[in-house]
């Protein structure tokens, strides 16, 4: 009986741990950087695709990246989905993320992903300049198309940007100024711009939001954020800098030690599918697939972008960014 009994039971076990596998299988856990709602779509329809669902929580790249650090030795989640390039870059510098070569990044162009594969982006998009139309008219002003029309008299008080140490949207404004015309003359240009500059908010769609209601004529953002503003009817007009501009590369990255790798990599080349590329472009961002676009929307490949380096720009964010707070803040 004993002998019985000790087979029943080890065959229990056997079927709770095969059972017991199975569930813990049926999850993958996830931070997100993605617009909540956009977050909630995706990963809705990877689900229903594939019958996994996706634990997330949202974080800003800032507060993903903390988090990861925090958890390094104890990682809670597999994969981190959207955040800025930026962030993914000092992921992988830091040791929390591994490489991994997703099939469906053979889409992606090289200046978009990672060269050892640490991450791939999903989406980019351009920085860009959002006018009031109804303010300009107001103000018998046009437009600004380049970055030296930014600085000009009739502009004061009149344009509106993040503050570079809060927002990485600005940070890249920063970066981008001091990539297209070196260090020196590109902090004369930031200091010149200040003057015109009516408030620093802290995050860097504000200034887009702000212009939506008139409440500045002028902002500076991503395109993405004015096109959507733009389709929910404000009025708006976009442009873009003719020196050229510097972008964002929303992208993906797999945590090092995260507990559900292999469902993590399913869902990471999932990512980059054309399914997900679909709705990525519901939400006026441009993805990297020949996918139909919001009205507004313009493939990064038609703007004229800068040569950027965002590995160059993590190292010196730090140092960049406390030389603006010194020699270009007014206090605003």
């Amino acid at each position: 009986m004993r002998k019985i009994f000790l087979t029943l039971m080890l065959s229990s076990l056997m079927v709770f741990l095969l059972v017991g596998g199975t569930f813990a299988q049926d999850y993958v856990t996830a931070y997100t950087s993605l617009d909540e709602q956009l977050a909630r779509k995706v990963f809705e329809k990877y689900e229903e695709n594939t019958g996994i669902k996706v634990e997330w929580v949202r974080l800003s790249t800032g507060e993903a990246v903390s988090r990861m650090m925090a958890e390094k030795n104890n990682p809670q989640t597999s994969i981190w989905v959207g955040g800025v390039g930026l962030g993914h870059i000092q992921a992988k510098e830091s040791g929390l993320t591994i490489p991994f070569e997703a099939e469906n990044a053979a889409h992606v162009p090289a200046k978009f992903k990672d060269v050892d594969n640490y991450w791939t982006g999903i989406y980019a998009g351009p920085l860009c300049f959002v006018s009031n139309t109804d303010r300009l008219e107001e103000l018998g002003l046009e437009a600004p198309t380049s970055w030296a029309d930014l600085i000009k008299p009739e502009y004061e008080g009149h344009v509106q940007v993040a503050n570079p140490g809060t927002s990485g949207t600005s940070y890249n404004v920063l970066a981008t100024m001091v990539q297209i015309m070196g260090e020196e003359e590109g902090f004369d240009y930031m200091k010149k711009l200040d003057k015109n500059i009516i408030q620093y908010t802290r995050s860097g769609s504000k200034p887009g939001k702000n212009a939506a209601i008139g409440e500045v004529p002028i902002g500076i953002g991503y395109a993405h954020d004015q096109v959507k503003l733009k389709a929910q009817g404000y009025p708006l007009t976009i442009t873009f800098p003719e020196e050229g501009t510097g972008y964002e590369v929303a992208s993906i990255s797999l945590i090092k030690g995260g507990k559900e790798t292999e469902l993590a990599k399913d869902l990471y080349n999932w990512l980059l599918s054309e399914e997900a590329a679909e709705i990525y472009a519901s939400f006026y961002v441009v993805p990297f697939r020949d996918v139909e676009l919001m009205d507004g929307a313009m493939p990064i490949s038609e703007v004229n972008t800068i040569d950027q380096d965002d590995v160059w720009a993590g190292k010196n964010k730090e140092r960049l960014v406390e030389k603006w707070n010194e020699e270009v803040y007014s206090g605003k």
